[in-house]
């Protein structure tokens, strides 16, 4: 250690690791110790996390429901992107991050602490996510990253730390899932176990939120989606805030068996990584956000958010939520959303979403200019030959060049 702390804001989960975090920050650095446990939706209980917190010596305990301000400020400005990294992740563990990082050091500004803490590994994502964003917003704040400092390396050598320092633990390895899982209102990730295996298919045992698509129901469900300026802001015509909405998705969706995904991603630590995901209600989210944008948004506008996205996609999985570049470009995303507005209607059959209608009164979609009955003058189908013949001249120029050369 070069410098001493007084006190660190220990993001706080209740399990064995963050709970021996808890008693080691205070051994090695002798702080005082602040816990902050968010409810993002990941469906537990937060009450034990508290209690074991209390039953640690902990004096000062923050416990907060932060899923609407989650989904609201953090998951669907994401969706007006369209983000997909690498063409199949919808990014749920990426984007709960930074919103973590931000309550971090908010309360070490309201608690007066120097510093704050996480359980994440040296090996993942998140260590680089949660410090990327605390130092975007207080660049003097001091982390401390456990897993980067202890020799506490093995599950036994963490048991045997516990019993030494009279840590309780929940001892249920034998109902205990073997991936490591995380959980938000967005999604369920799971890693580890035979997953690291990539040839090995996942255990149908495995999977928490979908049925799946062989056992979805026979009749299809029809889902009415209302946007407003790029957001749901209506299911099946019912007002709901976006927490209640991305609840709802994931209600439906996961019914129909919607949302799986299987893949090996590259993580931005160097490594690549097989993990598998459910995503039911972004699934959702994001075919029908693509379809009311193929009504409402210009062409132009949309083929450049499509280059756009990729970059926009990397930028919040490697953990640059709080980015100027990622700033610049949700300004210019937002800005896009404008006339983003009207209702999508939706089929999900058995793992399946598909569009099935489309309405909008901003819409640029014009039945007199796309019709193939007869178009009353609106559009001239002779003008089409000289556009063509502007359009080839350079390829005819290389194809004469070639034919002269026999390149």
């Amino acid at each position: 250690m070069t410098t001493s702390v007084d006190k660190v804001v220990l993001a706080y989960s209740g399990g064995l690791d963050t709970s021996i975090i808890l008693r080691w920050l205070e051994e090695e650095y002798g702080c005082e110790v602040v816990t902050f446990t968010a409810d993002l939706g990941q469906g537990e209980e937060l009450a034990p996390a508290r209690a074991k917190a209390e039953s640690m010596g902990v004096k000062e305990i923050y416990v907060e429901d932060l899923r609407e301000e989650f989904v609201r400020d953090y998951v669907y400005p994401m969706f007006r992107a369209n983000a997909l990294y690498e063409g199949e992740y919808l990014l749920g563990t990426s984007i709960a991050r930074p919103l973590i990082a931000k309550r971090l050091v908010e309360i070490a500004d309201e608690t007066g602490a120097d510093a704050i803490s996480h359980g994440a590994t040296g090996k993942g994502n998140d260590q680089v996510r949660f410090e990327l964003g605390a130092y975007a917003l207080r660049p003097d704040i001091r982390v401390i990253a456990p897993w980067r400092e202890w020799n506490l390396g093995s599950r036994q050598s963490l048991l045997a730390y516990a019993e030494k320092h009279g840590i309780p633990v929940e001892m249920k390895r034998g109902v205990e899932s073997p991936f490591s899982m995380d959980a938000n209102l967005l999604h369920i990730s799971y890693e580890g176990g035979s997953l690291e295996d990539p040839w090995k298919e996942p255990t149908s045992e495995m999977w928490r939120w979908t049925v799946s698509p062989e056992m979805a129901p026979d009749e299809a469900t029809y889902l009415d989606l209302t946007y407003k300026r790029g957001d749901v802001v209506e299911v099946n015509g019912k007002a709901m805030t976006p927490a209640a909405v991305l609840t709802e998705l994931n209600g439906i969706g996961g019914a129909n068996g919607i949302g799986r995904i299987d893949i090996v991603e590259n993580r931005f630590v160097g490594m690549k990584s097989r993990g598998a995901y459910e995503t039911p209600g972004g699934t959702i989210l994001l075919k029908a956000h693509r379809a009311i944008e193929s009504l409402t948004l210009d062409g132009g506008i949309a083929h450049l958010k499509d280059e756009l996205m990729p970059r926009y996609a990397e930028l919040v999985y490697n953990g640059f939520w709080f980015s100027p570049e990622r700033e610049m470009l949700q300004v210019a995303i937002d800005h896009s959303q404008l006339f983003v507005n009207g209702r999508v209607r939706l089929r999900l059959y058995k793992g399946n979403v598909e569009v099935v209608g489309r309405e909008s009164e901003d819409t640029l979609f014009d039945e007199a200019i796309a019709t193939f009955e007869e178009d009353e003058g609106v559009y001239d189908q002779a003008d089409a030959e000289g556009f063509i013949k502007l359009n080839a001249l350079r390829l005819r120029t290389v194809a004469r060049r070639a034919a002269r050369t026999g390149g």
